[in-house]
């Protein structure tokens, strides 16, 4: 019976992993060059800084992804969503100060301050913004999950791969973290779980 079991967790996380790797099939872009114009992006939040207090590179790069993006004219308008549970902690007010910064307008940054999860951001961009459509800034390992989960929703998702800078022994890492996460993923998308916090529609001019 042990054995049983064993076998059938291997195959449902097996399974799990296959659907999510496939629903982004051919929807991830490394080269700015091929991204396919998109009015909005949903730029995903993280922490500007480590642990240890040190720049954080995966935050870094995003930020500049999708400056890239937008100086390309891949995009118009970036939604950021990002964790806000904390009055002394905002991933969405920290983005959109370094993107006015590197000389994105105002006018065309939204902020989402509930999206405490990827899940929560994906069903957010599409139930409280209305957005059918956008391309999500992440790091790959990020965007499959991401597209997979808007995909579920009926938003026609893409995904731009941000820089990965993390070192081998890292990575592995990551990617056993990653495997569970998307078994997490399909059992939200399969509850139809419902976000933290939905609220009154935005919408995104």
């Amino acid at each position: 019976m042990l054995l049983i079991g064993v076998g059938l967790l291997i195959a449902v996380v097996a399974a799990c992993n296959v659907w999510v790797l496939g629903s982004c099939c051919g929807r991830l872009y490394d080269n700015v060059e091929t991204v396919p114009h998109k009015r909005v992006a949903v730029l995903l939040g993280t922490n500007p800084k480590t642990k240890t207090g040190k720049m954080n590179y995966f935050y870094k790069h995003r930020i500049d992804a999708a400056v890239k993006l937008f100086q390309h004219g891949k995009i118009d308008c970036i939604l950021i969503s990002g964790d806000n549970s904390k009055s002394t902690y905002s991933e969405p007010d920290a983005m959109k100060n370094d993107l006015e910064a590197a000389g994105i307008p105002d006018s065309v940054i939204y902020l989402d301050y509930a999206g405490f999860s990827t899940y929560d951001s994906m069903v957010r961009a599409k139930k409280v913004f209305g957005l059918s459509e956008f391309v999500v800034i992440s790091q790959d390992f990020h965007n499959r999950r991401a597209v997979y989960i808007a995909r579920q929703y009926d938003i026609d998702a893409i995904g731009y791969n941000v820089r990965n800078t993390l070192f081998r022994k890292w990575c592995i890492k990551m990617e056993f973290r990653e495997i569970l996460a998307r078994v997490k993923a399909v059992g939200e998308v399969i509850m139809n779980k419902r976000p933290h916090f939905l609220g009154e529609p935005i919408e995104i001019k």
